[in-house]
């Protein structure tokens, strides 16, 4: 438990001092950087959203295929 409260700080302090750096030497501006990381994330979590969706589908028509009586010859 210990090894992993240890890891996972690390890991913390890790991307904290690499998101400071990353900004620091961004070569836009503050607002510029802004906006392009809310339409990366937007585009990411659209991404997200399509893929869940098309995963949905696909899963609701295996279950449709499972549920659908057999027939036995």
């Amino acid at each position: 438990m210990r090894r992993m409260f240890g890891f996972l700080i690390g890991i913390f302090t890790g991307a904290l001092i690499g998101g400071v750096i990353a900004l620091l030497l961004a070569p836009e501006s503050g607002e510029q950087l802004r906006g392009q990381l809310r339409d990366r994330g937007q585009t990411f979590l659209n991404d997200v959203r399509h893929s869940a969706d098309a995963r949905r589908i696909e899963l609701r028509g295996r279950l449709e295929a499972l549920r659908a009586p057999r027939q036995e010859f």
